[in-house]
């Protein structure tokens, strides 16, 4: 079954050239192509992609708006940024606004398509610099939605492996569990954290100190 893509990039050059690259992959459709954020957000309304690779600054609409739009109707389409920028003050927003990944437009090639594929698994993609502006940003005195809803122990063991980016049946295996066990457990962490997908889980873990074996 192919990935369904959809690229918004307002560079006609660089659509051009992603477009070139990813239709030389079988798993990889791409259904439609978007030069501002307000047309990504349309064509997701009449194309339904699996995923966007959506560009930050783009025209009439910036990317982390049409992300925002497009996971407020669209929740299971996932949002990749592929941007020139790694700052923070653009790296929180996307992350915010429900994106799921968050890769620099130097990326290989090759790599780019693998973060594609582990996104569609459900696995996170964010570029190391990405990760290391939003975890020294974020704001220790927020709410801790954790200490309200505790989690089991259980619950704490899969959020551990989860924040190592494995995906269910690497959990299942470590853990000694099934994999329907693993989804309905990451289903009770997300709603006691508070957090829609496995990037936000996994930054949260390391926020609050999750991501280790002690309570």
């Amino acid at each position: 079954m192919s990935i369904r893509l959809l690229i918004a990039d307002d560079h006609h050059v660089v659509r051009r050239g992603l477009v070139f690259f990813l239709k030389t992959q079988k798993d990889i459709e791409i259904v439609g192509e978007a030069k501002n954020g307000r047309e990504a957000v349309q064509l997701v309304k009449e194309l339904h992609p699996d995923i966007v690779l959506m560009d930050l600054v783009m025209p009439e609409m910036d990317g982390i708006q049409a992300t925002r739009e497009i996971k407020q109707c669209f929740p299971k389409t996932e949002i990749m940024m592929l941007t020139s920028f790694s700052d923070q003050d653009h790296v929180i927003p996307a992350i915010e606004a429900g994106a799921a990944g968050y890769q620099l437009k130097d990326i290989e090639p090759d790599e780019l398509v693998a973060s594609i594929r582990k996104l569609v698994n459900g696995e996170n993609t964010l570029h190391p610099k990405a990760t290391n502006h939003l975890l020294a940003r974020i704001n220790k005195s927020d709410p801790s939605p954790h200490e309200v809803h505790k989690l089991t122990r259980r619950e704490k063991d899969v959020l551990l492996e989860l924040t190592k980016g494995k995906s269910n049946k690497e959990i299942a295996s470590a853990l000694y569990i099934t994999e329907k066990t693993v989804k309905t457990h990451i289903s009770n962490v997300f709603t006691k954290l508070e957090v829609s997908d496995r990037t936000q889980a996994a930054l949260y873990a390391v926020k609050h100190g999750l991501a280790t074996h002690n309570d």
